[in-house]
Parts: C-alpha cells; sequence; structure tokens
C-alpha cells in the first residue's frame, strides 16, 4: 500500500474573464505549481498517479439541491456577461464555462480518493483540485467554493463503505462554514476547523465561526472551532492546537477516516492568511493525524495562494503520508498568548461534550473571543513596507527550508530491525530491512567494558547490531530502526547507546522507556538528554 494522487489537467481550464481583485488569486497557477513542486522533488512518481473522474449529478445530490446543481450546469452555456452578473449574486466566487466540469473533477477526485484508500489500494492520498469547496453550502457557491468536495466524500465515505466515524480536519485559513453547516447536527462526522477570525473582523464575519459553535441538537460537540484572533500564528501554535485540542478529541472519537480540507493560506507569506507556519510545519501536522483511523487520511486541496509557500507546503504534506521523516521545525516553540487564550476557549465550550477534556481539565476562559470590535483588519498593501518585510522574510524561511532538504535528503532505508537470531520464518513488511551487520569487535569491546550485564556473547552481539543501526541513522543512511536486546541487558544496551549518541555530537536526545528503568548514572546533566 502506498500514496495515490489524483489529479486533472483539466482543473486548470476555469480562470476569471474579468478584472476582481478579491477573486483573480484563485487561479490555474496553484494546481501546475504545487504538481511542478511535486514533480520536481520526484515525489509525484513514488505516489500511485490516479486521474480524476467527474463525479456524477446522484454524487454531488449527496450535499447540494438539485436546483444548485442544475444551476450550475446551466453556466457551460453562459456567455461572459452573463457569468459576471451571475457570480455578483454570490460571495467572492466566479463562474468560467468550465467551472462545471472543473468542480465535478474537483468532487470526484475526492471520491477516487475515499474509495482507494477505503478498498486497500492505498494506505493515504492527495487530491490535488480546485476550485476549493469548503466554503459552499447546500444551495450556494461562497468563497471560490462550488461543490463541497470535502463534505460529499464524508457523505460517500458513510453511504458507500458503511463508516460510521468521519473525522474532517480543516486547517485552511478561513472558516469552513460550509462543511459545519452541512454536519453541525450530524454525531458520525467530527468537524475541526482552526481560522482566522480577529474577533469577528475577518471573512466570512461570522458569529459561528467562535468557539463556543459546538454544533446543533444531536451533533452538539462535534464541531470544533477554534478562531485565531491574530495573525502570525506560527508552527508553536499550530502544533499546540493539535496537540491540546484535536488530538484529545480524535482519538476519543476514534475516526474511521480522517479528510483533510489542506488549505495552505495558513502557510507563511500568504497574503489572506498572514500566518507565520513554515511548510515543514505541514509535514508534522500529518504525520499526528496518521495515526488515526489506521493511517486511513485523505486529503483534499483548499485554499492557498502565495505560489512558491503552496507548493513548499503541498510537497511537505505529501512527503509525510510517503513515510519520509519531517524536517525539524524552525522558530521558537513558544505560542503565543493569544493563541492559548484561543485553545482555552476551545477547550473550555468543548468540555462538556468529551471525557478527555472533563479528565485534562478544561481551562478557564482567558479572554471572551465573541466581541465585535468596529471595523476590518488592515490589510497588507503591496506598495506598503510592511508587505516588503513579510514578504522578504517568507523568501527566508522558504530558502531555508530548501537548504534543510539539500542538507538532510530522506535516508534511503526507512525502517530497519537488528534481530540477535533472525527468525527465517519472520515476513517484515515492503521498505524495512532486516540488518545483520555488526560494529568493529574493538568497538564493541570498548563501549561494553564498564558493563557486567555486556559480558556474554548474547548481549555483545546485540550491542553490536545497536552500535551499528545507530550510527547508520546518525549518518543519515536509516530513518528509523528497532532493535533486540536480552532483558538482563536492556539497561546496559540502553546507556551505551544514550553515550553513543552524545558522543557523536546528538545536541538533544529524548529517551522514553516503557516501564520500570533508571537513568543512566554519571551522564553530565548539561541540557542535551531528557529520560521519560
Amino acid at each position: 500500500m502506498g500514496t495515490a494522487l489524483v489529479y486533472h489537467e483539466d482543473m486548470t481550464a476555469a480562470r476569471l474573464l474579468w478584472e476582481d481583485p478579491e477573486c483573480e488569486i484563485e487561479c490555474p497557477q496553484r494546481l501546475t505549481a504545487a504538481l511542478e513542486g511535486l514533480q520536481q522533488r520526484g515525489l509525484e512518481q513514488r505516489c500511485l498517479r490516479l486521474v480524476a473522474r467527474e463525479a456524477s449529478e446522484a454524487e454531488l445530490g449527496l450535499v447540494h439541491s438539485p436546483e444548485y446543481v442544475a444551476l450550475l450546469r446551466g453556466t457551460q452555456a453562459l456567455g461572459t456577461q452573463e457569468l459576471q452578473a451571475l457570480s455578483g449574486q454570490y460571495d467572492a466566487v466566479y463562474f468560467h464555462p468550465r467551472t462545471f466540469h472543473c468542480a465535478r473533477l474537483a468532487v470526484g477526485a475526492a471520491l477516487q480518493l475515499v474509495d482507494a484508500v477505503m478498498t486497500g489500494a492505498v494506505r493515504n492520498g492527495l487530491a490535488l483540485v480546485r476550485p476549493p469547496g469548503h466554503h459552499s453550502q447546500r444551495a450556494a457557491a461562497n468563497g471560490f467554493c462550488v461543490f463541497n468536495s470535502v463534505a460529499i466524500a464524508a457523505r460517500h465515505a458513510k453511504q458507500k463503505h458503511g463508516l460510521h466515524r468521519v473525522l474532517i480536519v480543516d486547517w485552511d485559513v478561513h472558516h469552513g462554514q460550509g462543511t459545519q453547516y452541512i454536519f453541525e447536527d450530524d454525531p458520525s462526522v467530527l468537524y475541526f476547523s482552526w481560522h482566522r477570525y480577529e474577533h469577528r473582523r475577518f471573512w466570512p464575519y461570522l458569529r459561528e465561526s467562535d468557539a463556543d459553535a459546538v454544533g446543533q441538537g444531536q451533533g452538539l460537540g462535534f464541531t470544533v472551532n477554534l478562531p485565531w484572533n491574530q495573525v502570525g500564528m506560527g508552527n508553536a501554535d499550530y502544533m499546540a492546537a493539535f496537540l491540546h485540542v484535536l488530538l484529545p478529541l480524535a482519538f476519543e472519537f476514534d475516526p474511521e477516516l480522517v479528510l483533510v480540507s489542506a488549505g495552505f493560506d495558513s502557510a507563511i507569506g500568504d497574503p489572506e492568511g498572514q500566518m507565520q507556519a513554515t511548510p515543514e510545519c505541514f509535514a508534522h501536522l500529518t504525520q499526528l493525524l496518521q495515526v488515526l483511523a489506521d493511517g486511513r487520511v485523505c486529503a483534499v486541496l483548499e485554499g492557498g495562494y502565495h505560489l512558491e509557500s503552496l507548493s513548499q507546503s503541498v510537497c511537505m504534506m505529501v512527503q509525510a503520508l510517503l513515510g519520509d521523516p519531517a524536517p525539524p521545525l524552525s522558530g521558537p516553540m513558544v505560542p503565543h498568548g493569544s493563541a492559548l487564550e484561543s485553545i482555552q476557549s476551545v477547550r473550555a465550550a468543548q468540555a462538556p461534550y468529551w471525557m478527555s477534556l472533563q479528565q485534562q481539565g478544561a481551562a478557564p476562559v482567558l479572554s471572551p473571543s465573541t466581541c465585535s470590535p468596529e471595523g476590518k483588519p488592515s490589510p497588507l498593501l503591496p506598495w506598503g513596507p510592511e508587505f516588503k518585510a513579510a514578504a522578504t522574510q517568507t523568501m527566508a524561511a522558504l530558502s531555508s527550508l530548501l537548504d534543510k532538504l539539500c542538507l538532510n535528503p530522506t535516508p534511503p532505508v526507512r525502517t530497519a530491525v537488528a534481530l540477535t537470531a533472525p527468525d527465517a520464518a519472520l515476513v517484515l513488511p515492503p521498505g524495512v530491512l532486516c540488518q545483520e551487520r555488526s560494529a568493529l569487535p574493538e568497538e564493541m569491546q570498548a563501549w561494553a567494558r564498564p558493563h557486567k550485564a555486556l559480558a556474554q556473547d548474547k548481549a555483545l552481539t546485540a550491542l553490536g547490531r545497536v552500535l551499528y543501526l545507530l550510527d547508520r541513522l546518525l549518518d543519515g543512511q536509516v530513518s528509523s530502526g528497532i532493535a533486540a536486546t536480552p532483558a538482563p541487558a536492556t539497561a546496559a544496551t540502553l546507556d551505551v547507546a544514550i553515550r553513543c549518541g552524545l558522543s557523536h555530537g546528538a545536541q538533544r536526545l529524548l529517551c522514553v522507556a516503557v516501564g520500570q528503568l533508571d537513568r543512566p548514572p554519571d551522564l553530565t546533566d548539561d541540557g542535551r538528554l531528557v529520560v521519560s
């Protein structure tokens, strides 16, 4: 099983036919830039490539009204003036004669991906699509969105594959109110959205985007809104939101499928979001989601309007889906005070509905986010000094990521297993290497000498393989490894492994022991080692 990439070049056909500064950012180059990035890094070639199909009108009807579908079908025959007049009836939308075809392909791509994942053809994947979908409602286009691909995919997964619990994670910088409206009374779909809110001063300016909008009727507690009340949120804020809000609820919900409304306007450099999260953050977020639903993660592209930031963020997500290690996160890992206030507001609003939050305790709301100061936030003007400074910072961050990827390429071996006595009947998964080589005898003896528990031949053999595996991990030849050692020698072997890692120049080492294990004695407490 691998990773699917679903795409069709026809989705670049729809484009803006008149001047509209608000809508011009939703352009065909968004898809071509993302695809070219995947190709240049060799990621497309590693995926199972699926050509998107059009969704049927019956499939569109899982969410949208027949009258709305018929209206969109009719746009294929309209002229430019008629299309512009119709577009003006909706908020931040433009239609093109090919919009209906493109939007059906976008939905079809999401459905193909769900089918491929649920039938076991692939483990996970990305539908690279436009137009986006999470703002569109049952009978209305909205915010560049025509058909709600992720919502239709969730209904399709429930209907065709018999699922009972679907998690939708919407990390686009805009609130996906369309998805919220569709599932707000449905306890079988847990919808999580973080979004720029600024006390209701940012589009779509909705009261129901705040933390205390938690669903209705049987769906109470299954809508989770995390409003960002200031711009500039970064890696630490996004990770805190996952660790302290999303993941506790997701583990309790226990989804059978994870759908991601993957909008990258929440990444650094995007003119819509004005956030500071770097592309590698989305690799870490994706990895966190892969521990849910047996790894069944289906991502569908939503927003993202800074082409370089979009391309790099998509690549980071696909690398994580493929199982590659995520690059280290850059910047200080301390969340903003405003982010912590928002997180506490969400936990307080959701605590009545989730045991995980009741057990951990929900912190009081420090600053209510329901106030609505007058006015809207000032946008970054392309000719202003703030815009130029932000653009310079963005390009520096993106360039830094490219340098990291060049200096730290993906290891050729994903996982190695070091066993003292390999079992011929043991069948390892694809991509897992059975390592039988050991460190040099003199190296083994030197490290083992202080430990009586390592004097036995079996323990010494295991130590040699651990040392060899550790060397390959540290020099970038192996991404991760598993080693077996005799039980009486476990503590001594761990002591050697820690000392060896530190002697090789490791700057930060985390040791997690399951069960009773004392901290190795005589280790200098220089801040490089944490034992848990």
